[in-house]
């Protein structure tokens, strides 16, 4: 086993894979940006260094920095956790020629997986089932509208090799849709993936997504732990994960394990890793591997009491799996409700700030994986993600109470979130049917439903906290960070300084005031940027008369696509952005009069 391990990546990834190596009994080494100086996965490991100088949404992509900060750590190995570098081969392949273990699958497996038109044509080669489309890539319009009418008909999906997590994937309903669709696709798939190549799959319209998990090591074994349904999406990403699937019947929970394990083994996998496909009418077809720990690995860590991060840490050592296929059963009911700081009414808009006071709920059988606490800021350099919520039960419908009452308990104050989405999501028909509930997530009048009410006054000034006498503080020696307790009266000027660490006597900060729909800054006729990034679209144009959450434009953000929406009715009498331009946090997007 490894003695000590670097976290290449941020908030509660970052902090769950600490949890498992600490049990393991192996040091944990962290990297920080600027902004992430004071966080809680910074603070938490046994030593943090910083990635910086340089843009802060790019530090945790800084392979070089990485490197260096695990040589002068003595760190033998790194895992990526999700996001960020555990899909990037050419990071594990770096690794490997720097003498550091990669916790994750072989290069040649994450190439393989990676390009969409390649897994296709291994899967089909093994004998798993595919979508209907094709295995190599389509060049031009004419050819995909010549291999359409003779081969898959419409809709059609047309994809990016390189997509996931929704880029790089649009749909054409007709023929009309074809040239905007394939070219969008491109577009995007050259934007995230430095790839615009594409290919074509028949578009099934309301299947729901399961996936399956497995792990696998460096003596041949191969098992999975079973399905996991994340149907519940917005834009092809996740909000809502549940294990066991509920529209899987015995008979085809075996035929996913099987299709699952071929799969892996068809790629020389070894690892932890996840094979996601479509079910609709009985069917199901293999859509992609994904080489790394998911965000909704929880739900089977529930159902299944098998620590998949750990596992995957000792495959990474060398170790053979503890148990066959045989001595893995599922039991019970897990629900994981992703809690972003987004606002549901506004399709999803994201909400970065601070967040105000903060409390987890508990009790049996409830797990909060989060890296904030009070004071944290949702920075809009990353996503919106403050914290995932796991509940476990005997059947579902237990679970989904048991997920309501926890849900209730949740408090994060100062930020809107899609806690009260959640709330409302699972008290509806569609979700007591185990549907997809496509029809609800986008429907914008039922959204708009979900608005949060108006921001209550601010907490009087004069309701002071007791001062205290001994404060913690972060300090940065060469780039590495320590935490320093000081004992003795507090600065005169603000009771604290910038950047203090101790939760206990930082005085959680004071919820921040808005202006109509949710936008800061300006007037009431502005709308501004909730987030940093880059002008992917701009759905209306200088003087058009819009309602209130009419579609204005779409930014993208950490590889995340944000719908922004118009805070109240009126003419757009200026338009500040253009498609491809960047826009920075509380920038002026429209003013709507």
């Amino acid at each position: 086993m490894f003695s000590k391990v670097l976290v290449a990546n941020r908030g509660e990834i970052a902090v769950r894979v600490m949890r498992s190596l600490e049990e393991l009994g192996v040091a944990t080494v962290a990297v920080y940006s600027e902004p992430d100086r004071d966080a809680p996965h910074a603070r938490r490991a046994d030593e943090a260094y910083l990635l910086g100088p340089g843009e802060a949404s790019e530090s945790y992509l800084a392979v070089d920095k990485i490197l260096d900060a695990a040589q002068r750590a003595g760190a033998e190995a790194i895992h990526p956790g999700y996001g960020f570098l555990a899909e990037d081969s050419d990071f594990a392949r770096a690794c490997d020629e720097a003498g550091i273990v990669f916790i994750g699958p072989p290069p040649e497996a994450i190439d393989s997986m990676g390009s969409k038109t390649r897994s296709r044509e291994l899967m089909r080669d093994a004998g798993v089932p595919i979508v209907p489309g094709t295995t190599d890539p389509v060049d031009s319009v004419e050819d995909a509208r010549s291999i359409i009418d003779d081969e898959i008909g419409y809709p059609v999906a047309i994809k990016a090799v390189g997509g996931g997590g929704g880029k790089g994937f649009r749909v054409a309903e007709s023929e009309d849709e074809l040239e905007e669709a394939f070219e969008g696709a491109a577009r995007e798939g050259e934007k995230f993936f430095s790839n615009a190549t594409v290919y074509l799959e028949r578009y099934l319209s309301d299947p729901r997504h399961v996936e399956v998990q497995v792990l696998a090591d460096a003596h041949g074994n191969v098992v999975h732990l079973y399905e996991r349904d994340c149907s519940v999406q917005r834009r092809h990403q996740k909000l809502i994960e549940e294990s066991p699937a509920p529209a899987v019947s015995p008979e085809l929970r075996e035929r996913l394990g099987e299709i699952a394990t071929d799969a892996t083994r068809a790629v020389g996998y070894r690892s932890a890793g996840t094979v996601e496909g479509l079910l609709q009418d009985d069917e199901y077809f293999f859509l992609e591997m994904n080489t790394r720990v998911q965000v909704e690995h929880c739900v089977t860590e529930m159902t299944t009491g098998i620590d998949i991060v750990r596992e995957q840490v000792k495959i990474a050592a060398g170790e053979e799996l503890a148990f066959g296929q045989e001595e893995i059963v599922a039991r019970g009911h897990a629900i994981e409700c992703r809690i972003n700081a987004e606002d549901a009414s506004k399709r999803f808009e994201p909400g970065p700030g601070t967040i105000g006071s903060y409390r987890e709920p508990s009790g049996p059988f409830v797990r909060v994986d989060s890296g904030v606490e009070a004071g944290s800021e949702i920075s809009p350099l990353y996503d919106a993600m403050v914290a995932k919520l796991i509940v476990w039960d005997v059947d579902r419908e237990a679970s989904t109470n048991r997920m309501r009452r926890a849900l209730g308990e949740f408090e994060v104050g100062g930020l809107t979130t899609l806690i009260p989405f959640h709330l409302a999501l699972l008290d509806t028909d569609q979700w007591r049917r185990a549907e997809t509930c496509r029809d609800l997530v986008e429907d914008l009048e039922w959204l708009q439903g979900l608005a949060p009410p108006p921001d209550e006054p601010a907490a009087d000034e004069g309701d002071e906290e007791e001062e205290k006498l001994e404060r913690s503080y972060a300090v940065e020696v060469s780039g590495r960070r320590f935490d320093v307790k000081v004992i003795g009266p507090p600065p005169v000027a603000d009771g604290g300084a910038p950047g203090s660490g101790s939760a206990g006597t930082r005085k959680p900060p004071r919820r921040r005031e808005r202006g109509d729909g949710g936008q800061g800054g300006g007037s009431a006729e502005d709308l501004t940027s909730p987030l940093q990034g880059t002008v992917l679209r701009v759905a209306v144009e200088q003087g058009a008369e819009v309602e209130e959450g009419a579609l204005i434009c779409v930014i993208e953000a950490m590889k995340m696509e944000n719908e922004i929406t118009a805070h109240r009715a009126g003419t757009v009498e200026e338009l500040a952005v253009s498609e491809g331009g960047s826009i920075s946090t509380g920038e002026r997007i429209a003013v709507i009069k």
